[in-house]
């Protein structure tokens, strides 16, 4: 029977191989600090430039630009990432929520009936959505479960659709898992426990063959050590739980994740022939949700920079602010100095 179990898990890991498109995700919370340290990589075949924005509180927004549609005014200022300068990836916003989008191939979301009165959802705001509005995951936990929407989104690299699931954590180090499934369902999962997020199969599966792993085979002894979803997801949840968490503080915790970020990166211009889903690391995040900093490092730079929220006015009517990254071969340490005043982005709806 345990063979058989082994069995099943190893060819669940090799057909997730073909499909997922790499990015990772990794949470640190202290037992007896107030830490919480969100980890993110961003991997693709091709680049995605990526801009850096800080939208103050008391900006009016809205999820499509007609029809049923929610509108709302922020209650919280947020630094943004924006791929292509057209939809919002990730962000953090004051009150200590950070969400983070990834790649999740099988993915249906709910469609709204043409004619119906359901509102959408454009994959361009979505983050930004709860950003803006929410301070806790039960906060947004509570909004999911209370409403129904559907999702639209634009294609990109050359018509490739955002297929995704969403992860929130705030203050208190818990997490919660957006995903939707292949017949359109949403599923919500949330625990202190959820520390890790890579890409398909879908999350109660990626915890079963990273039990089977680091229970069964034991990490110490051995972890799967390619760059596929479920082998990082693996080698995440090994790591996060075995490293210091009892009374480490702020700098530890950081150089904790950002070290575990690089052992999760895929190798600058690694490919795997026939699966160009298996791409290099493009970008790393590190959102420190105590310390409203918001750590960044394009892979081809030699240096990591951040943006201090605490150092900047968020209150309704401060300026839309931008980091423009074309130029970033010398960002380093702090650089709010560079954050320019911009109109907000544009989103590709």
């Amino acid at each position: 029977m345990k063979m058989l179990r082994i069995m099943a898990l190893a060819a669940l890991t090799a057909c997730c191989a073909g499909v997922a498109r790499p990015c990772s995700r990794v949470v640190f919370h202290g037992d007896s600090t107030d830490v919480v340290i969100v980890g993110r990589t961003l991997d693709w075949r091709t680049p995605i430039p990526t801009n850096i924005y800080v939208y103050p509180a008391g900006m009016k927004r809205q999820s499509m630009p007609q029809g049923p549609r929610y509108e709302w005014t922020s209650k919280y200022g947020s630094v943004l990432a924006a791929g292509y300068d057209g939809g919002v990836t990730e962000g953090m916003n004051e009150a200590g929520l950070a969400v983070n989008g990834l790649f999740c191939r099988g993915s249906v979301y709910k469609q709204a009936l043409e004619g119906s009165d359901m509102k959408v959802m454009s994959l361009a705001v979505i983050v930004s959505f709860f950003l803006d509005q929410f301070a806790t995951v039960d906060e947004v936990e509570a909004w999911l479960k209370a409403n129904e929407f559907g999702i639209n989104g634009a294609t990109f690299d050359g018509g490739t659709v955002s297929l995704l699931h969403w992860a929130f954590t705030d203050l208190t180090g818990t997490t919660l898992v957006m995903e939707y499934d292949d017949k359109g369902n949403l599923n919500l999962y949330k625990g202190r426990n959820l520390q890790v997020l890579t890409n398909n199969p879908p999350l109660p599966e990626q915890l079963a063959i990273a039990d089977y792993w680091t229970k069964e085979v034991g990490g110490l002894n051995m972890l799967p050590g390619t760059v596929r979803s479920s082998d990082r997801f693996t080698r995440g949840t090994y790591f996060i739980t075995h490293q210091p968490s009892t009374g480490v503080g702020e700098e530890q915790a950081l150089m904790q994740v950002m070290t575990l970020m690089d052992n999760l990166s895929v190798p600058a211009h690694y490919y795997v022939p026939d699966q160009p889903n298996l791409s290099m690391t493009q970008w790393r995040s590190v959102s420190d949700l105590r310390g409203k900093r918001y750590y960044f490092k394009f892979a081809d730079s030699l240096g990591n920079f951040y943006i201090d929220l605490n150092h900047l006015l968020l209150t309704p009517g401060s300026p839309v602010l931008k980091l423009d990254t074309s130029h970033y071969a010398d960002f380093f340490g702090c650089v709010n100095d560079r954050l320019k005043p911009s109109a907000p982005f544009a989103p590709m709806w």
